[in-house]
């Protein structure tokens, strides 16, 4: 009358109950991991070449711009293609300029190619400029170029130390 058969049994429950014979195995092992199915890492997001966007953007994958930006940029990877403009910040932990940025660009690797046309400073970890490209700014290099805690105006640190010294030495002579 009464079978332990299995066969007419839902099958979720059939496979919960797998599951629950296995999560007792790894609790009678005393450990809770529960290893995670490896994560495929998420195409670029590209913007094509009839797209003018207006505003910031910002992402941890990345990003190909073919089109306009007016904005800042925030990515891992970012590659401004060759009819593209970025009129705005860039930073990435890599900076692939093919076409023209006209701003600041921070980068741990930047690279122009020939084609590539930048008109604003340049803070990088290393820098490959090829022949061809055209750039109009400064460049500068640093350990954390990323990091905006570091200002590349010394000048003015160093007048304003000068300040705050004569500022107790004033009182001192009246």
């Amino acid at each position: 009358m009464f079978s332990k058969s299995k066969i007419n049994e839902p099958g979720p429950k059939s496979g919960g109950d797998a599951a629950d014979s296995k999560q007792a195995d790894t609790q009678a092992q005393g450990s809770d991991f529960k290893p995670a199915p490896p994560k495929a890492k998420p195409a670029a997001s590209m913007l094509s070449s009839d797209l003018v966007v207006t505003g910031n953007l910002k992402t941890s994958g990345d990003i190909v711009v073919e089109g306009q930006v007016q904005g800042d940029i925030r990515a891992h990877l970012l590659t401004v293609g060759e009819g593209a403009t970025v009129k705005g910040e860039v930073m990435a932990d890599d900076v692939v300029v093919n076409g023209r940025v006209i701003g600041r660009v921070r980068g741990l690797k930047v690279r122009l190619t020939s084609s590539a046309r930048v008109e604003g400073d340049i803070i990088h970890k290393t820098i490959a400029i090829e022949s061809g490209a055209h750039f109009e700014g400064s460049v500068q290099r640093q350990d954390d170029p990323l990091s905006k805690g570091q200002a590349p105006a010394k000048p003015a640190a160093a007048s304003g130390a000068a300040t705050q010294a004569a500022k107790p030495a004033q009182p001192a002579k009246s």
